[in-house]
């Protein structure tokens, strides 16, 4: 059964992570805010630092710690303190991975998302790679391609082709909004092997960086997280290795693409750890600034013997750790080998849209004082609407909680 308390085997990396986005993370943050596009060299000392947590089966970052889920049997993150007779509890490496955004998160989101060989490419390999993949490309910086001009919400419309000659696969098509698509060392790309039989037959690539009929066509000016880059990404009579394909070449029309819709059961409570992080920075950010104004908060009086301001926080307070509460549920579930679609969408449903109501709100409740740049509220504010959006939008998060609760498939409720 779910635990409220921090694993202890988790609580030492979880307070690296917390130290990291305060030292390195937070007093690096506006700067990098303003200078859009320019690769933070800071983050330059984790990736030998992560790369070795990896190994030891923990980390810090949003990608190459996330995406596997725990299979019966496996020592990954085997519970401690329990019962000779209880059944075994994991809290592996999703469980982590939800603690650790959560604090780089607070010290900034968009750093988080740079973080060198922790893309969300890197959370497909572990999903669905094979092991020889997986040691292939160790140590790689992996970026997700899902996104085109003409489908977006709908990945199932993608249009990017990928056709076999020989020992090599050929993919032409354009993708967009790509995080990291500049500074990765190869990008997972979907495409569809055969159009006309639909989302059964969408698979993902590897694609390195240097591969020829790969080039980045541009990056995004953003409104938020402008510490990482988003590149569109262009690839004409692209050729990659036969063995670059992750999961199988067959098409299955029974099974549709449910391999690489598996990135996402893991990556979305990730995004919805994303979004924790971000709206306790804005809470804990206004409760210091309203202090300062002589604004004392009692938890012992009741909402509703309160001032409004004072109200106000304590719903936005509850909120916030609603969301908590189904983020680490999803991440429990996917270390425990059980099914967590339903929940991984609720998490990042629930958070993505709780993140962005407190920061707007947290601006509003101070005033001047959020609205400028003397504080990091209104950053907060611009970088939250992101969490919101990608890795499935809002209106495709509770689309796929409903067809969840009525049992319905695709087909039946778009």
């Amino acid at each position: 059964m779910l635990n409220f308390t921090i694993p202890k085997k988790l609580r030492g990396i979880a307070t690296m992570a917390s130290e990291l986005g305060a030292s390195l993370f937070r007093p690096i943050s506006r700067k990098y805010d303003r200078a859009e596009h320019t690769y933070p060299v800071e983050l330059d000392m984790l990736r030998a630092m992560i790369a070795g947590m990896d190994d030891g089966g923990q980390g810090v970052g949003a990608g190459g710690i996330s995406g596997r889920r725990t299979q019966a049997g496996d020592a990954d993150g085997q519970g401690e303190d329990q019962d000779e007779d209880a059944p075994k509890i994991r809290n592996g490496r999703n469980m982590a991975s939800v603690l650790n955004v959560e604090a780089l998160s607070w010290g900034d989101l968009g750093l988080l998302l740079t973080i060198p060989g922790q893309g969300l490419g890197n959370a497909a390999l572990a999903a669905v790679g094979t092991p020889e993949q997986r040691a292939r490309f160790k140590g790689k910086w992996a970026a997700m391609a899902i996104t085109e001009p003409e489908a977006g919400s709908d990945s199932a419309a993608i249009r990017t082709t990928a056709r076999l000659e020989g020992d090599e696969w050929v993919i032409n098509g354009e993708k967009i909004y790509v995080t990291c698509g500049e500074r990765a060392d190869l990008v997972v790309v979907w495409a569809t092997l055969d159009r006309a039989v639909g989302r059964a037959a969408i698979k993902s690539f590897v694609v390195e960086r240097g591969a020829p009929g790969f080039r980045v066509a541009r990056l995004e000016h953003k409104l938020g997280i402008r510490a990482s880059d988003t590149a569109t990404l262009v690839f004409e009579d692209c050729r990659i290795p036969r063995e670059n394909i992750l999961g199988s070449e067959e098409i299955d029309v029974r099974k549709g693409f449910g391999g690489v819709m598996q990135t996402f059961d893991n990556t979305r409570p990730v995004v919805a750890a994303m979004a924790l992080g971000v709206g306790r920075a804005a809470l804990e950010q206004t409760r210091a600034l309203l202090a300062r104004e002589g604004v004392k908060l009692d938890y012992g009086r009741g909402r509703w013997d309160a001032s409004a301001l004072e109200g106000e926080l304590y719903r936005l307070e509850a909120e916030l750790e609603a969301s908590r509460l189904l983020t680490l549920k999803a991440a429990w579930m996917a270390d425990n080998g059980r099914p967590n679609s339903r929940e991984a969408s609720m998490a990042k449903a629930k958070a993505g849209r709780t993140a962005t109501e407190i920061a707007l709100r947290c601006v509003e409740l101070c005033g001047s004082l959020g609205y400028g740049e003397g504080q990091l509220l209104e950053k907060w504010a611009r970088d939250a609407k992101i969490l919101d959006i990608f890795e499935g939008t809002q209106q495709i998060q509770l689309l796929i909680i409903a067809r969840h609760l009525l049992q319905k498939s695709s087909r039946e409720l778009r």
